[in-house]
C-alpha cells in the first residue's frame, strides 16, 4: 500500500508530463471516467457538497481501519476533480489522511487554472474528506 507522499509524488509527475492545461483537463476528466460506480447508498442529500456548483456526492467506509472514499458528480472535471483525492487517500487510515498536506496539489497548478467556482469547490471537497477522518479517528 503507497503512501500519500508517494502518490502525490506520482500524480506530479503524471501531471507534469502534459504540456498545456487542455491536455490536464483532459486527464483529470479521464480520471473521473474511470471511477467506479458510486454505489447507491452513498448517493444520498446528506453526502451532497454544499458550495458546489455541480452536483457532488462524497460518502465514506472504514474498512479494516483504511478509510474507503466512494464518490460522484454529475460534471466531467468536477468528477475528475474529486478523482484527484480519491486517488491520494481512498484506502489510508484516518490519521494518514489527516496527515497528508493536501496544499501538495496546488504545485501542480491546478489551484490557479480554475474557475472561482471550481476552486471552491476543490477546497470544500478536501474539507469534507478531512472532516469525516476526523469523525473516523
Amino acid at each position: 500500500m503507497s503512501t500519500y507522499n508517494e502518490r502525490i509524488e506520482e500524480l506530479l509527475d503524471d501531471m507534469s508530463v502534459f504540456e498545456d492545461w487542455t491536455e490536464r483537463y483532459e486527464y483529470i476528466i479521464s480520471l473521473g471516467r474511470k471511477l467506479p460506480p458510486m454505489p447507491e447508498a452513498y448517493r444520498r442529500n446528506s453526502n451532497l457538497i454544499k458550495g458546489c456548483q455541480s452536483r457532488v456526492w462524497v460518502g465514506t467506509e472504514m474498512f479494516m481501519g483504511q478509510m474507503k472514499i466512494h464518490a460522484d458528480s454529475d460534471s466531467l472535471i468536477t468528477k475528475g476533480l474529486i478523482a484527484l483525492f480519491i486517488r491520494l487517500l481512498s484506502d489510508l487510515t484516518p490519521a494518514e489522511i489527516l496527515a497528508a498536506d493536501l496544499s501538495r496539489l496546488d504545485e501542480c497548478g491546478i489551484r490557479e487554472h480554475l474557475a472561482s467556482t471550481r476552486a471552491n469547490a476543490l477546497t470544500a471537497m478536501a474539507g469534507t474528506i478531512i472532516k469525516a477522518a476526523e469523525k473516523a479517528q
